[in-house]
């Protein structure tokens, strides 16, 4: 989860591609969030689930299917709307000054379904996403209160995330994961972009020691996006979308980076304003 600032936040009318303060909400109506923004930030914040826990039924467990994204409590504005896109789920406060917006119930879990079939999830949570909706649909099928049926979430759930529960390793040794699916041909769009910067972009000034200069010190801008290792040829078509930075790979994680003043002033800057970073983190932009 991404930490964020205080901020305000923007949305845009049906009718046009001009995105409008909040404060003006109350004199138009018709305003909603992107879609392809909303995606974008499903994209770095979202979460499918899927829980499996002992229960007293015919086959001694139960399925609980979820979605949550989960965000600073300085955030509860934007899950709010985001609530309101999709009308249903609810807000959940936590212990660590988080908040999560969660939908529980399978028969809302359409609506999340519905919006990103329309409108794809570009990383590699496009994997867990598809496997979710095999586990949703056995269970729409009620097939997971049969053992066999269970024994295919078992096995979906294998392949999700990350993994399967020590526990339920110990009580589904023989399951074999089913073959997680790869997502390739991505196509990247301004809105999405900006949804997925909101979620897990970084906007740094680096004040550093510089013999060099007048001063003796040094500022450098900086705009980041991370992912895991699995997302690299994500990470790399962001080079051509914004015709400059670079991919670095740490670990599991690479890291897209501008680090130089033509290619912020030039790309990043131009490009959220015209579609802008929504929540607490557009303080950290301005």
């Amino acid at each position: 989860m991404t930490s964020f600032k205080k901020a305000s936040r923007y949305y845009h009318t049906t009718s046009s591609n001009h995105y409008l303060n909040i404060n003006q909400m109350d004199k138009n109506k018709n305003l909603v969030i992107n879609p392809l923004w909303l995606t974008g930030f499903i994209d770095g914040e979202g979460s499918f689930f899927i829980s499996i826990y002992k229960n007293t039924n015919k086959v001694g467990w139960a399925v609980k299917p979820e979605f949550q994204i989960r965000l600073h409590i300085k955030d509860k504005d934007l899950l709010e709307e985001i609530k309101n896109y999709f009308q249903v789920g609810n807000l959940f406060i936590g212990s660590k000054r988080d908040i999560s917006f969660r939908i529980q119930s399978p028969k809302d879990l359409e609506k999340i379904t519905a919006h990103l079939d329309q409108y794809p999830l570009k990383t590699q949570k496009q994997s867990d996403y598809l496997l979710f909706k095999e586990a949703l649909k056995i269970f729409f099928n009620k097939e997971h209160l049969t053992k066999e049926g269970l024994l295919k979430i078992v096995a979906i759930k294998d392949s999700m995330n990350l993994g399967l529960s020590q526990t339920l390793k110990n009580n589904f040794q023989d399951i074999v994961p089913v073959q997680r699916p790869v997502l390739k041909n991505i196509k990247i769009e301004p809105e999405w972009v900006a949804g997925f910067a909101s979620a897990e972009g970084c906007f740094f000034v680096n004040i550093f020691n510089s013999p060099t200069h007048k001063l003796k010190t040094g500022v450098q801008l900086e705009f980041s996006i991370s992912q895991h290792s699995r997302d690299e040829l994500l990470m790399k078509s962001l080079i051509d979308f914004f015709k400059c930075g670079n991919v670095l790979k740490y670990n599991h994680a690479c890291y897209y980076r501008i680090a130089n003043i033509p290619g912020i002033t030039e790309n990043i800057v131009p490009l959220f304003k015209k579609y802008p970073i929504l929540g607490e983190k557009s303080k950290d932009f301005s």
